[in-house]
């Protein structure tokens, strides 16, 4: 029960990375705050929850909008009496070059991936300073430490958390709040198995997408799960602006 008695929001907690940490972070005694955009994939995840015991409300929140974030501080608050934990883990991914890659498409994907960051931790941290500090989870990527091809707008926003991450973690520490970052490899999320299960060959494109990590085989979501549960929790108390890679070895070649 590493996080019993403390309030939890996890964004992006519908599928994936984040509702294996919702259920995680349930386990571990938190009350969570499922948050979503998807109303039903959200759901389901507080379903599992309870089904196991555990404690979680759903609040459906578009985390590029501020007065979505701000709401979805306030309803924590209401519920809980407090806010211990964020875990920035909403985001988005496109394709695509500089030349190739549409103004809209740009604009969505860093509206998402890094103004989404800066808003809930923006609306978050005063409710945590009230409570005498916090942990804060941002969830950036392999892909903003390492050049990848083709998916510009998705790297420079993962770049553009770590550099965030470093600077409200310099800007907050004598208000008792850590913020690190967990940077993920390929992970085999649900978006990852429909796009091997619609590939004309799906199981020489599993081994295509296992075939460049060192460990030769893609992560599990649980596996993502246990870093940010250690970031998160008292575990890592001397822990801030800290990069945490968890990517099968991708980022040491």
């Amino acid at each position: 029960m590493r996080l019993a008695g403390k309030a939890a929001i996890i964004t992006g907690a519908g599928a994936g990375i984040g509702r294996a940490t919702a259920h995680l972070f349930a386990e571990e005694g938190a009350e969570v705050v499922v948050v979503d955009c998807d109303s039903e994939a959200g759901t389901k995840t507080v379903r599992l929850i309870e089904e196991n015991g555990g404690a979680a409300i759903f609040l459906q929140v578009d985390v590029s909008k501020a007065a979505d974030v701000k709401r979805m501080v306030e309803r924590t608050v209401e519920r809980y009496g407090r806010l211990d934990i964020l875990v920035n883990n909403a985001g988005i991914y496109t394709q695509g070059d500089v030349v190739e890659a549409a103004e809209e498409e740009w604009d969505r994907i860093l509206d998402v991936n890094l103004k989404g960051v800066f808003l809930c931790s923006k609306y978050s941290i005063p409710e945590m300073i009230k409570g005498g500090g916090g942990s804060i989870v941002n969830i950036g990527s392999e892909a903003g430490i390492v050049g990848i091809k083709n998916q510009v707008a998705y790297n420079v926003s993962k770049s553009g958390v770590i550099a965030l991450t470093k600077s409200m973690a310099l800007d907050f520490a004598l208000h008792n709040i850590r913020v690190n970052c967990l940077c993920p490899g390929r992970t085999l999320t649900p978006l990852v198995e429909n796009v091997i299960a619609e590939a004309q060959d799906p199981e020489s494109t599993r081994r295509a997408l296992e075939e460049d990590r060192p460990l030769k085989r893609m992560g599990r979501p649980e596996e993502i799960a246990a870093g940010i549960l250690f970031l998160a929790s008292d575990e890592s108390p001397y822990a801030t602006g800290s990069i945490l890679s968890i990517d099968g070895g991708y980022t040491a070649q």
